[in-house]
C-alpha cells in the first residue's frame, strides 16, 4: 500500500510539473497501475486501457525525473507488453 502511495504522489508530481501538455497527458490516470508497474503483477483491464490512453505521452512522462525511473522500469515494460502496448523509443 505504502508503494501505492508513493506512486501516487510521483504521479501527481507529473501532472504538475507537465506544464501545457497536461491537459492532454493526465498521468493520474496511470495509478490503477501502480502496482504492476511497481511489484510486476498482471495488471487490470483497467490498467490496460489507461496505458493505451496515455500511450502518447510515455517519453513524456520518461523526461520527467521525479517519474522516469518508473517508466523506464522493467516491470513498466512487462505490463505494456502484456497489455499490448508498443513500447515507446524516447
Amino acid at each position: 500500500m505504502a508503494k501505492a502511495a508513493a506512486m501516487l504522489v510521483l504521479v501527481v508530481l507529473v501532472v504538475t510539473a507537465g506544464g501545457a501538455s497536461a491537459a492532454q497527458c493526465d498521468a493520474s490516470n496511470l495509478a490503477v497501475c501502480a502496482d504492476p508497474i511497481l511489484t510486476g503483477s498482471t495488471p487490470s483491464a483497467s490498467c490496460c486501457s489507461s496505458l493505451r490512453a496515455q500511450r502518447g505521452c510515455f517519453c513524456q512522462y520518461a523526461r520527467n525525473p521525479a517519474y522516469a525511473a518508473y517508466i523506464k522500469s522493467a516491470n513498466a515494460r512487462k505490463t505494456l507488453k502484456t497489455c499490448g502496448v508498443a513500447i515507446p523509443r524516447c
